[in-house]
């Protein structure tokens, strides 16, 4: 045998061999059999500095020598999967939380974690890497108090009580995690870190000074809950300050009290831009670059970076300079991307598909009848009725209701805002037409949110020339966020209307322009509007009559006079930054007022009024040009003047009047409470909010929903809005009266209530108590009543009452059934000024009731004697 042949065949033996042993022996980070940590430390261990820097970036760059994908951490699911196309909807978070009911809400929570599961398998492509909102990383809950009504975000959180607050955020982390830590369904990411409740438009400026009292009693124990209880995956640090550093980089929350103190170990990230505002001098300034930004918040416990490729903190190089420069050591590093990776592999995104405890999730389960059929009955269990002069439940079937209102057929009023998109939403007039199938159901608007009632332009008023004699208009298609440059695509087209990424409604970032004529048919004040996600320009004759670009509403300032039958060059320029699918101009003519409206009134046996707000009025940092509002907030708890006026105008006509309320904070509809004869609070109710609304109005179940915020009568009862301090705010500290207390909620039945029962009447310093009362359903209707627990202490700091438990109970007719709470020395205890939570001597009040202790509420109370003090842990 020659030299050479020997030598190919031992070659060739060399790899028969080779090629099973590596098949055998994977590298760690691929070894299923290890565990995460010790995956993630190996994986961590094979990255350059230049790698790792790009890992820390909510889109974090795929690695291909490793075989390791890219993902985007940005996810959000505060009550669904939001912003990756057709999902089921859920009721807004303040919507959720008016339930008062903690094992619903872990199902509702369960339902999204599966829809998130089908989506990623969907979204996936071959190397596994996913896009934003297709991942597994979920950015909720929000549990920040709502501790002012103002406050555009309230919407996002589960209301004023920590209490509440923490019940609803653990129960929900649970139903999103599920129960495995080892196998988490997905990873909840709860937010933000911590005293953070506006204004929207002060947030990347704001240094909070909150008192150590306020800390432990309302702004913390819900993380606390949240980490040592759910052990939630993820915090999300805030935008502003606190006692002047930024809160990502505030040391006492990230690094001493939620790692070392309460034990948390998962992983931090910032929110979007957070770390940029360390460092601009429009913001915190609070360091000079954005090297010392990457520094100082890594070294606090941040490990990952939510930004905008604007800023310089989002470019891996920066953090490659830091740590060249010596600010962070790449041990630092090391740490923040092994928590990083350790959870990627626990929730099987590094590994194949179709794998694990989930393998049975398939990419269609979403946006189910069995879905769908759990959001209807979490919307129905929503509803709180506020007012009922016992025009509820309708009698028998009305011949003509008038279904009036800016939210009466509004899709938007539905979903609130981090939502996903509803395939068959359900408005309040179609509920009404379902429901009442024999009946003439009529929608007139009526008016606008704020300004005049607006309808599509027809494609009759457009002309691509200035004869009007061919139809249409001109469609420029960029594919950049401004419509700059040389368009991807021209087409004529009917109208100035866009559906993005139909059929899939995927989300995308590019901007529209159409250009031709429009010939009006009234002479007069127009105004306009272009239904879009982002920003938008109208322009009559080349003037520019509609600059909404950076704002989020309303039309046009000013109305724009047109001839009839006159042509008039148009252009609209449109981005587009969502996945919401029709968009499209709309007008307000000369001739828009409430003639129909009150027509269609005049007409009919029933008048349901939907009025109220949208999350294109109240939300996260925008702008709005309309009274009563800014920068996201409210500055008026008020229904906006042009929807005042209407319902006023409506009850004249001595027709029975419902009130739909569809907003996601407090209103003082103090008019409508002495006038109107039924009030009901829908919230952003979700997909199937139209068909719930209906139910309750036709008494197909009875209402037990609860408010988890006050209603004020005005915003002049409260402090001022960027004052932290709790005293003066809601119901623990509020000794105003109220419109509609915390807690209030009205029935169809009636419930009565036993004496309360202590198992020990006299305690020391320390000892549990254990109540309980016989609670009745009284009435001739089976329905839910939400009992309530509330202790009152004396003391200078003391809240008035506080809320220490509650159960959501449902009771046939005549059905009694006892319901029991322990009482611990925690729930006994305050915390004074100096953040010491103190157990004192004396007496402790409880009340046990349907509501807080008021005249017209059922309920028990009972007192128990505390001998001698004690000092607490603070939570």
């Amino acid at each position: 045998m020659t030299p050479i042949r020997t030598l190919m065949m031992a070659s060739t033996l060399l790899m028969t061999l080779a090629v099973p042993v590596y098949a055998q022996t994977p590298a760690a980070y691929q070894n299923q059999t290890l565990t995460p940590q010790a995956r993630a430390e190996d994986i961590v261990s094979r990255l350059t500095l230049e790698e790792k820097a790009a890992q820390i970036q909510n889109n974090a760059a795929a690695v291909p020598r490793l075989d390791l994908p890219a993902y985007e951490w940005w996810n959000e699911g505060l009550h669904g999967v939001a912003r990756a196309g057709d999902a089921t909807v859920f009721p807004q978070a303040v919507g959720l939380a008016a339930t008062w009911d903690t094992p619903l809400m872990q199902r509702v929570a369960d339902v999204i974690a599966t829809e998130f599961r089908a989506k990623n398998l969907g979204f996936r492509t071959a190397d596994g890497s996913t896009k934003r909102y297709q991942g597994l990383t979920v950015w909720s809950p929000n549990v920040n108090i709502f501790r002012d009504p103002r406050w555009g975000r309230g919407q996002e959180t589960y209301g004023e009580d920590p209490y509440l607050t923490s019940r609803m955020g653990v129960a929900f982390i649970k139903g999103l995690q599920g129960p495995d830590p080892a196998h988490p369904k997905t990873a909840a990411t709860v937010k933000h870190l911590a005293v953070h409740s506006g204004p929207e438009a002060d947030r990347h400026f704001d240094d909070i000074h909150p008192s150590k009292r306020d800390e432990i009693d309302t702004y913390l124990p819900a993380f606390h809950a949240a980490i040592t209880e759910a052990r939630v995956e993820g915090i999300m640090c805030a935008y502003n300050a606190l006692n002047g550093v930024p809160a990502c980089g505030y040391t006492p929350y990230m690094r001493d009290l939620v790692k070392t103190e309460w034990g948390f170990k998962g992983h931090i990230v910032s929110d979007c831009a957070a770390i940029a505002d360390f460092y601009l001098p429009t913001s915190h300034a609070y360091v000079k670059t954005p090297e010392e930004a990457i520094a100082v918040a890594w070294k606090a416990g941040t490990d990952l970076n939510c930004d905008f490729a604007a800023n310089k903190t989002f470019d891996p190089q920066t953090t490659v300079n830091a740590v060249k420069q010596g600010l962070l050591s790449e041990a630092e590093l090391d740490q923040a991307l092994v928590r990083l990776f350790e959870i990627r592999y626990r929730l099987g995104l590094l590994d194949k598909p179709y794998t694990g405890p989930f393998a049975g999730i398939k990419p269609t389960d979403y946006d189910t009848p069995e879905h769908r059929a759990l959001a209807l009955d979490t919307a129905e269990k929503s509803l709180v009725l506020l007012k009922n002069d016992g025009l509820l439940p309708f009698k028998g079937d009305p011949r003509r209701i008038a279904v009036i209102g800016p939210n009466a057929n509004s899709v938007e009023a539905l979903v609130g805002n981090y939502n996903g998109t509803p395939s068959k939403p359900v408005t309040i007039y179609a509920g009404l037409k379902a429901r009442y199938p024999n009946a003439e159901v009529t929608f007139v608007e009526g008016t606008g949110w704020v300004a005049p009632p607006l309808e599509n332009v027809p494609d009759t008023a457009f002309c691509q020339d200035a004869a009007c004699t061919t139809p249409g208009l001109k469609l420029e298609d960029f594919s950049g966020p401004k419509p700059e440059g040389t368009p991807v695509a021209t087409t004529t087209v009917s109208n100035a209307q866009f559906r993005w990424g139909w059929p899939d409604r995927v989300a995308r970032e590019a901007s529209v322009r159409w250009s031709g004529y429009v010939r009006p048919t009234e002479t007069g004040g127009y105004r306009f509007r272009y239904t879009g996600d982002a920003g938008y320009r109208v322009y009559i004759d080349d003037k520019l009559i509609a600059d909404v670009w950076d704002i989020a509403w309303p039309t046009s300032d000013t109305a724009v006079p047109l001839e009839a039958g006159k042509t008039y060059k148009i252009r609209i320029e449109a981005a587009q930054k969502g996945e919401r699918g029709d968009h499209r101009l709309q007008w307000s003519q000369p001739s828009a007022n409430d003639t129909k409206a009150m027509a269609a009134a005049q007409d009919a046996d029933l008048i349901v009024f939907a009025a109220g707000l949208t999350a294109r009025l109240e939300g996260e940092e925008m702008k709005v040009l309309a009274p009563g509002f800014a920068g996201g907030d409210r500055t008026s708890l008020d229904l906006p003047e042009p929807q005042q006026k209407l319902i006023e105008r409506l009850h004249a006509t001595s027709k029975p009047v419902v009130l739909v309320l569809m907003n996601g904070s407090a209103m003082s509809v103090n008019w409508a409470d002495k006038n109107l004869p039924a009030i009901i609070e829908a919230w952003y109710p979700g997909g199937e909010g139209g068909h719930a609304v209906a139910k309750l109005i036709a008494g197909d179940f009875s209402p037990a929903g609860r408010l988890p915020m006050t209603f004020y009568k005005s915003a002049d009862q409260l402090p001022p809005f960027k004052d932290y301090n709790m005293d003066g705010r809601t119901y623990r500290y509020f000794k105003g009266e109220a419109l509609y207390p915390f807690g209030h909620g009205l029935s169809y039945t009636t419930f009565s209530y036993g004496k309360l029962k202590l198992d020990r009447a006299k305690v020391k310093a320390g000892q549990p108590v254990r109540v309980s009362v016989e609670v009745t359903n009284a009435g001739k209707v089976d329905g839910d009543e939400v009992v309530q627990l509330y202790v009152s202490r004396t003391g200078a700091d003391a809240p008035i009452r506080a809320l220490k438990g509650f159960e959501r109970v449902s009771l046939k007719a005549g059905e009694t059934r006892t319901v029991s709470f322990n009482i611990d020395a925690k729930a006994m205890s305050i915390v004074n000024q100096a953040g010491e939570r103190v157990l004192v001597a004396g007496p402790l009040d409880l009340w046990v009731g349907g509501g807080q202790p008021l005249p017209d509420v059922a309920g028990a109370k009972g007192t128990i004697t505390v001998s001698g003090t004690k000092t607490l842990p603070a939570f």
